[in-house]
């Protein structure tokens, strides 16, 4: 979920990432005068490679030390200079946050208006649904993603957006759900971000092909992760994590490892807390 979500190496010992992928970027040759004004309302932008590895933290101050190629990151409380370093280092940035909650803690949390919030999160204080309907809701997440731009980040992370299969308080459905989720690529790539599609599982084959990579919590806790052939066919990276206790073994990790393997995963073990406690990689 939002907030507390969030590890050493696997199969490879040491606490490292053995990465240094080289980033691809979209690029056109010859433009027809169409695709100069697509290309004009959508910027060039950043796409991951499927061999691209990552870390996540959204807790505490930011371990910069990784070599993971990837850093995802909260987009509100990262300071601009951990940013900056990261960026310095030739990482490439994604942010962090919630498109389908609102969270009481965050400063712009005023601008949701009392009809936008429904039911509680079970387990997450603070956090309600929102009804990704609305267009306040909507114009909140594009000031969001104005920020990201301007904090310099290469894209988005945003979570909870698979509320139809919640108990949001509001009668949203596959096809709402649907809607959003394509309206925050769009907007994503309207300003040169790349976008990741959070576990959202159930949406997989019908948003692969609009979204630049996908972030998953718990697809091997859960037999999920086969689904995400569906991005990994088309070369776009899947950023796993697992928070089960039991894969801080050694030994029960090697396991997970082959399975992420086998599916070009890219997947970490790490503390629920996302806070840099521990830190698994398996590549």
């Amino acid at each position: 979920m939002a907030m507390v979500v969030g590890t050493l190496a696997a199969c490879g010992g040491g606490g490292d990432d053995s990465g240094g992928s080289v980033v691809r970027v979209s690029e056109a040759t010859t433009l027809s005068p169409t695709a100069v004004s697509s290309a004009v309302t959508n910027p060039t932008r950043w796409m991951p490679l499927l061999t691209d590895t990552w870390q996540l933290q959204l807790q505490g101050t930011i371990n910069t030390s990784y070599s993971a190629v990837v850093y995802d990151i909260d987009l509100f409380d990262t300071p601009q200079a951990t940013i900056n370093a990261l960026k310095a280092q030739g990482k490439r940035v994604v942010c962090y946050f919630s498109a389908g909650s609102s969270e009481n803690w965050r400063s712009d949390f005023s601008k949701f208006k009392a009809a936008d919030m429904g039911n509680a999160l079970d387990g997450w204080a603070g956090e309600r649904w929102l009804d990704t309907r609305s267009a306040n809701v909507r114009a909140i997440m594009q000031a969001r993603m104005d920020l990201a731009k301007s904090k310099g980040c290469d894209g988005i992370d945003p979570d909870n957006v698979d509320g139809y299969t919640n108990k949001p308080g509001f009668p949203l459905t596959a096809t709402t759900q649907l809607d959003y989720n394509l309206f925050l690529a769009n907007e994503a790539h309207a300003r040169g971000l790349a976008v990741g599609l959070k576990n959202s599982v159930a949406q997989l084959s019908d948003l692969a092909s609009s979204f630049d990579f996908a972030v998953n919590e718990q697809c091997f806790q859960y037999n999920e992760c086969s689904g995400y052939s569906a991005f990994t066919v088309q070369g776009k990276p899947v950023f796993n994590v697992e928070y089960q206790t039991k894969w801080k073994d050694a030994t029960t990790r090697q396991t997970l490892c082959a399975k992420a393997k086998a599916l070009n995963l890219r997947t970490l073990v790490l503390p629920l807390a996302l806070n840099d406690k521990f830190r698994y990689s398996c590549d």
